[in-house]
């Protein structure tokens, strides 16, 4: 039975960016996330792939593959507006089940949908209002399976722009041509397991027993496998949110102690805005600071469990005081607020006077930075940061129009 539609965008950055800008379409782009041959794709478009050119693939070893390639730098806050929108689009056609990224989503298939004809008419229906409404820019392609594991899997045997069907009676022979590393789940340590086990095949992995996977995988996700493989759709409860952290690469002018000390203010202010938009509160915040030679600084605080952004800005500068000063050349920084907890049912500090006004504070700066964007209002210690740190994209985390999420 059918029961997934799965939609994944091909190369998205790209795709947006070339919808945008008409002088990029049909040329070879590389969206990074700075202008500096030291970094690594982050996307590229068809027309890159053909030459190799993939997602961490570095730049120079990109420009000697593809001469002609043209840097985009990455404007994340664009994807996340086209994000919605592109959900609201495929919404209008067929119910969006869930969100997996940025640009990947299922849709449930109910009732006379689960039919294979109407399950592929559906499946042209988005095809065609991404046309009418968006243009030939951005494009996707399409798996349609009992569950939204194979849906996936599907949705990734023709690209780009394509349409693939697995039904029950498909299984498992038509996933025998795929690579191990072609199934989500399967990275470079399972691969290397797997392979330890004797299994090299996806033809072998899918007529290994259940209790081999379980060995395998080392626990109850290993019988999950072998039932997502035989198409039974297994509804997981949402994991509960243990992090919120944030990193950034420093631009060149702020590979500095202050310009690293003002990035890391600024990547604090917006993780304390997403905990307190998750209604959590941090007992504990973590700060990373990698240096030009390979060293890495770090330090960790135990904190009264708090979602205030002075408190937490206090924190960190007390912390910043302890990072020696022989290391004068950072080069990327990150924070992270763990420990969390949901709100409300902590006890009230004895003389915490001010949390009232603390609380109207912090309820002011997200209000107006969501309504007027991310600088309207900020902590001054990110003074001399307010243009680095911009949105980032991350798995499983969507930022709002005007949120600026990063990491974890």
């Amino acid at each position: 039975m059918l029961k997934s539609l799965y939609v994944d965008f091909n190369s998205y950055f790209a795709s947006v960016e070339q919808h945008e800008r008409p002088e990029l379409r049909g040329k070879p782009i590389a969206i990074v996330p700075m202008m500096a041959e030291s970094t690594s794709a982050l996307a590229a478009s068809y027309e890159a792939k053909r030459y190799g050119v993939k997602t961490g693939t570095r730049v120079a070893d990109a420009r000697t593959m593809c001469p002609g390639l043209i840097l985009v730098q990455a404007r994340h806050d664009v994807y996340v507006k086209w994000h919605h929108k592109l959900v609201d689009l495929i919404e209008s056609v067929v119910h969006v089940r869930r969100v997996y990224s940025v640009d990947e989503m299922s849709c449930e298939l109910i009732g006379s949908m689960r039919n294979e004809d109407r399950a592929v008419s559906i499946a042209y229906d988005v095809k065609r209002a991404l046309l009418e409404h968006v243009g030939e820019s951005i494009k996707c392609s399409i798996g349609i399976a009992p569950n939204d594991y194979l849906a996936k899997t599907a949705s990734d045997m023709q690209k780009p722009d394509g349409l693939v069907v697995i039904r029950e009676s498909d299984l498992p022979h038509k996933l025998f041509d795929l690579e191990l590393r072609d199934l989500c789940g399967i990275g470079k340590k399972m691969y290397e397991r797997l392979w330890r086990h004797g299994i090299y095949t996806v033809e072998a992995l899918t007529t290994a027993p259940a209790q081999k996977l379980r060995e395998v995988w080392g626990g109850i996700e290993g019988e999950r496998m072998y039932a997502r493989l035989r198409g039974v759709d297994i509804s997981l409860p949402e994991s509960d949110r243990s992090t919120v952290g944030h990193s950034h690469v420093l631009p060149p002018a702020l590979r500095t102690r202050e310009g690293a000390t003002g990035v890391l203010h600024r990547l604090l202010q917006k993780a304390a805005s997403r905990v307190r938009s998750y209604g959590l509160l941090a007992g504990r915040l973590s700060v990373s600071i990698r240096h030009r030679d390979g060293s890495r600084w770090k330090h960790r605080l135990t904190l009264t469990a708090t979602d205030d952004t002075v408190t937490l800005t206090a924190a960190l500068a007390q912390m910043l005081t302890m990072w020696p000063a022989e290391h004068t050349d950072p080069i990327k920084v990150s924070v992270t607020l763990d420990d969390v907890e949901p709100a409300g049912g902590q006890p009230q500090q004895l003389f915490e006077d001010q949390q009232p006004s603390r609380d109207r504070l912090n309820e002011s700066l997200d209000a107006i930075n969501k309504k007027y964007g991310r600088n309207a209002l900020f902590i001054g210690s990110a003074w001399n940061a307010l243009h680095t740190a911009a949105t980032r994209i991350a798995f499983q985390h969507i930022p709002e129009h005007e949120d600026d999420g990063d990491e974890s």
